[in-house]
């Protein structure tokens, strides 16, 4: 699969449907450059022509914003407002919350005016057009699935039903945590708390809330974010299930019902 810039457009002078916009995490993280991949293959099935900004992109300024740096977040905030606004971007997609909340609620107080839509927005989308043409049954059918709500995608812009909608799709059951949708506990990694050291108490969120999960029996842990994928995965990992309990982003789910 070979995946296009919009440097390679340009020089052909077209433009493509939709940027995909990768994020530091899908770019550099070994874990969640899978999921990059399995959405590039979505993509692709359905027929959509897509480019990336490759070597382009700069982080959206997400962590330097929460940590404090407000001038870090407004310098790359900018570089990547002046890049999309150069190939005249208008619609673009994401499989990171983060980068999706940044571009979509802060970056157009600084000129940045985009339509950008979660990746699991429109995988439902491609689901109802039936762009997306899936096996009956697969490996899911039946397995208990329970979905961690992300921070930046539910309470910060109440996209709940779309991931969902996604997850029934597969024909698995859907079991949901007591605090869930509105009331979702956070994985605790965003806010940059990622990149600082635990503070004192008795558990570390991501245990408690990988608990939550595991309360439920569940066969997978479904998640659509890279931040809550490395956070429940080291919960689960801490929990010794890792042989027993599978953490997926859905693109990753879908992936692996799509018919060949």
């Amino acid at each position: 699969m070979t995946v296009k810039t919009m440097a390679d457009y340009a020089a052909q002078d077209k433009t493509p449907e939709i940027l995909f916009w990768v994020g530091c995490a899908g770019s550099f993280d070994d874990r969640a450059q899978k999921v990059t991949r399995a959405f590039a293959e979505i993509l692709t099935s359905a027929g959509i022509e897509f480019a990336i900004l490759g070597d382009e992109e700069a982080c959206t300024g997400d962590p330097a914003r929460r940590a404090g740096n407000e001038f870090l977040f407004q310098m790359v905030a900018l570089q990547n407002i002046e890049t999309l606004n150069m190939y005249s971007v208008k619609k673009m997609v994401t499989a990171c919350p983060h980068c999706f909340n940044t571009i979509k609620n802060e970056y157009p107080a600084l000129g940045g005016h985009y339509d950008i839509v979660h990746h699991t927005e429109l995988l439902q989308e491609l689901i109802d057009a039936g762009r997306i043409k899936m096996t009956e049954g697969g490996e899911f059918k039946g397995k208990r699935i329970t979905y961690h709500d992300s921070c930046y995608l539910g309470r910060a812009n109440g996209i709940y039903e779309a991931p969902r909608y996604v997850l029934r799709s597969i024909d698995g059951q859907l079991v949901e945590m007591k605090r869930s949708r509105q009331n979702g506990l956070c994985c605790g990694a965003g806010g940059a708390q990622m990149w600082k050291e635990d503070e004192p108490g008795e558990k570390r969120i991501n245990t408690e809330r990988t608990d939550e999960a595991l309360s439920l029996n569940a066969d997978v842990i479904a998640v659509n974010c890279p931040f809550c994928l490395t956070m429940m995965t080291d919960g689960v990992t801490s929990r010794e299930k890792q042989d027993e309990v599978m953490v997926y982003d859905l693109s990753e789910l879908i992936v692996r019902q799509l018919a060949s």
